[in-house]
């Protein structure tokens, strides 16, 4: 081990993210955007983005050094080849238009309401 640096070395989307993970991940960036009440400019964000979407991923990587002493490396390999596939930002965006449909649909609770 020269210079005391380790071995292993951490590689960048070494491995594919199965569809469970990208389904957890619509989940998580859907939620976290309806918990904040920003579905709308999140919506128009993504649609307006979504062509860039793989460029955007690759640059990311260029970036990686700066940005995972914040990130850590997990979320940030993961996000990263998240978006790097078109079709992932679509699945945000319908998921976020589900629950927003699904928060219209519900019951106002009548304890809560403001007059």
């Amino acid at each position: 081990m020269p210079c005391g640096i380790g071995t292993r070395t951490m590689k960048l989307w070494d491995e594919p993210l199965t569809d469970e993970k990208k389904a957890e991940i619509v989940e998580t960036i859907a939620g976290q955007v309806m918990k904040r009440g920003l579905s709308v400019p999140a919506i128009l964000f993504l649609e307006m983005h979504k062509p860039l979407a793989r460029v955007a991923a690759n640059a990311s990587i260029v970036f990686s050094p700066f940005i995972i002493p914040f990130t850590g490396f997990g979320p940030f390999d993961r996000y990263s080849q998240f978006f790097e596939e078109r079709t992932n930002v679509e699945a945000v965006i319908r998921r976020i238009e589900e629950l927003e449909a699904e928060k219209k649909i519900q019951p106002k609770d009548p304890a809560h309401a403001t007059r």
